[in-house]
């Protein structure tokens, strides 16, 4: 009979080591929960971004990031070239502003949802106002992206700004 217990009592052990030891081994070893990690990574992203200086985006990035506005087919290899897009995305849309929706990443990948509003100054040259819904799919290494790939619908902010015609609603 006390060998049936000792069983039970290590069968239970073993199998609260089994439920316990994949999350140790995933735990971050810098001790805070990755959920704290990833809004720290997606808030900086965001006030990188409503900075509005170049020059306080590139500490978010690694040296050798890889960018791309994959909307508008803007490719940015490296701090310099980083630098001078955020200068030109600064400069076309002045109020540009972000907006965090909402951030998950894991295991130095991730996605970054966002809003991203402001007024058309130097993009198509009309003055008007948009906003658009959009996310960025990123790769980190050392607490730094590496990697940023944006994903928004153009048409929404040609037709907001007046360059696309707004396509007809069906009246019923």
């Amino acid at each position: 009979m006390n060998i049936n217990v000792n069983v039970k009592r290590c069968l239970i052990g073993a199998m609260l080591l089994a439920m316990l030891a994949p999350a140790a081994i995933a735990a971050p070893q810098d001790g805070k929960p990755t959920t704290d990690r990833d809004a720290a990574i997606a808030e900086k992203w965001i006030a990188a971004w409503n900075s509005h200086s170049p020059e306080k985006m590139l500490p978010v990035f690694t040296s050798d990031v890889f960018y791309e506005d994959v909307a508008f087919s803007e490719v940015s290899h490296g701090s310099a070239e980083l630098r001078k897009f955020a200068a030109s995305e600064f400069e076309g849309v002045p109020d540009l502003e972000l907006k965090l929706v909402r951030a998950n990443i894991h295991g130095g990948h991730g996605t970054i949802e966002w809003i991203f509003s402001g007024t058309d100054k130097g993009v198509f040259n009309t003055g008007k106002k948009f906003s658009v819904r959009g996310v960025s799919v990123i790769d980190v290494r050392d607490g730094k992206i590496s990697r940023s790939l944006d994903f928004y619908d153009s048409g929404t902010i040609m037709r907001q700004v007046g360059v696309l015609p707004t396509p007809p609603t069906d009246a019923k």
